[in-house]
C-alpha cells in the first residue's frame, strides 16, 4: 500500500503532536481539518484509507463516498455521528474508546452531587453578592449520610460513582436490567426497579446510553415520581432527559434541583431558559476531562488506525466487517 492518508475530521483538543507521533509507525500522512458537515467530510476524506473524528457526522451518504477507508476511529465512548450499519455494510471497521475517564466521569458526577446537597454554587454567589448569611441563601441543607443515591444504568463508570458515594455513607440503589444481580451484591449496590429508585432516592443520577429505548426516559411522570426534596444528576446524555418536563419540574416544584453536564443542544442556545435557573448546575460537557485522560483518549483512538493499518485487528471495535 502507498503511504496510507489519514484524515482527523475535527477535534477540541489543545494542538500536541500525539496523533502524528503514534500515525509515525505506519509513516502516514496526517490531514487535520475542523468539519462540521457532512459535505466537508467527505471533501477531506473521500480518499483517507483511515478517518479519526469526534464530533463530525459520519453519514451514510459520507460513508457510502469513501474510497478506501479501512476505518473510522471515534475519540469517545459513544458512536451516535457515525452511521455504524453503513460502515458495516461497506466493510468499514469502526472503533471507539469505551473505558476512557471512567474515573473523571464519576468524581464530576460526586462534584455535582456534593454541590447540590451543600448549596455550593448559592452560597458562593450570596457571599459575592455581600451575603454572609447561610440561612437565606442555602436552607434547608440536608447530610449525605445514610441519604441514598439512585443510579440509573450500572456499568463501569456507575459503579465508580457508587463505590465514591458509600464513603459519605449513602445507600446505593441501581436500575439496569442487563446487569446480573451479582455484580450489584459486589458494589453493595440494590437492584430495584426504575419507579421504585424514583421513588426511593434523593438522588438520581444518569450512566446509561442514548438509544430509541432510553431517548427521554425520565420525562413528566418519572419527574412527578421523584421527592420533592430530591435532585437529579445527568452525566450521560442530554436526550436521555425531557429538558421542557424539567423545566417545569424545577420551576414548581416537583424536584428541588439538578445538575447536567450535558443537554440536548450543545451548546445551548444563548436565551435557554433552563441553564438560567437557580436551582440548576449546568457544566459544557466536562465530565470527560483530565489532562490525562484526554491524553489516553487521543493515543488510544489513534492506535486503532495504526493496528488496522498494519493488517491487525482493532482492540475496542464497534462492529465487525
Amino acid at each position: 500500500m502507498s503511504r496510507p492518508r489519514v484524515v482527523i475530521t475535527d477535534n477540541d483538543y489543545p494542538p500536541a503532536t500525539i496523533e502524528e507521533e503514534e500515525l509515525e509507525a505506519v509513516n502516514a500522512e496526517v490531514v487535520w481539518g475542523q468539519c462540521e458537515s457532512p459535505e466537508e467530510v467527505l471533501d477531506l476524506a473521500r480518499d483517507a484509507h483511515a478517518i479519526i473524528v469526534e464530533y463530525a457526522p459520519i453519514t451514510r451518504n459520507v460513508i457510502a463516498g469513501l474510497e478506501r477507508c479501512q476505518i473510522i476511529s471515534r475519540y469517545g465512548i459513544g458512536v451516535d455521528n457515525v452511521a455504524v450499519e453503513a460502515a458495516t455494510e461497506k466493510g468499514i471497521v469502526v472503533t471507539n474508546v469505551p473505558d476512557y475517564c471512567l474515573d473523571e466521569v464519576a468524581d464530576h458526577t460526586m462534584a455535582l452531587l456534593l454541590a447540590l446537597a451543600r448549596k455550593i454554587t448559592r452560597l458562593d454567589r450570596a457571599t459575592k453578592q455581600g451575603r454572609w448569611d447561610v440561612w437565606s441563601a442555602a436552607a434547608p441543607v440536608y447530610g449525605l449520610r445514610d441519604s441514598s443515591l439512585g443510579l440509573i444504568g450500572f456499568g463501569q463508570t456507575a459503579r465508580r460513582a457508587a463505590t465514591r458515594a458509600q464513603g459519605f455513607g449513602m445507600q446505593v440503589l441501581a436500575h439496569d436490567p442487563w446487569i446480573d444481580e451479582e455484580s450489584f451484591h459486589e458494589y453493595n449496590a440494590t437492584s430495584t426497579s426504575l419507579d421504585e429508585l424514583l421513588r426511593l432516592s434523593d438522588f438520581v443520577s444518569l450512566h446509561t446510553q442514548l438509544t430509541d429505548d432510553t431517548y427521554h426516559l425520565i420525562g413528566e411522570d418519572e419527574l412527578k415520581r421523584m421527592k420533592p426534596h430530591a435532585f437529579l444528576i445527568n452525566t450521560a446524555r442530554g436526550d436521555i432527559v425531557d429538558e421542557r418536563a424539567l423545566f417545569r419540574a424545577l420551576t414548581e416544584g416537583w424536584i428541588a434541583g439538578a445538575a447536567v453536564d450535558v443537554l440536548a443542544q450543545e451548546p445551548p442556545p444563548p436565551d435557554y431558559q433552563l441553564v438560567s435557573l437557580d436551582n440548576i448546575i449546568v457544566t459544557p460537557h466536562a465530565a470527560f476531562y483530565s489532562e490525562r485522560s484526554i491524553q489516553e483518549l487521543r493515543r488510544r483512538a489513534t492506535r486503532e488506525v495504526v493496528r488496522v493499518l498494519q493488517g491487525l485487528e482493532p482492540t475496542s471495535p464497534v462492529n465487525r466487517r
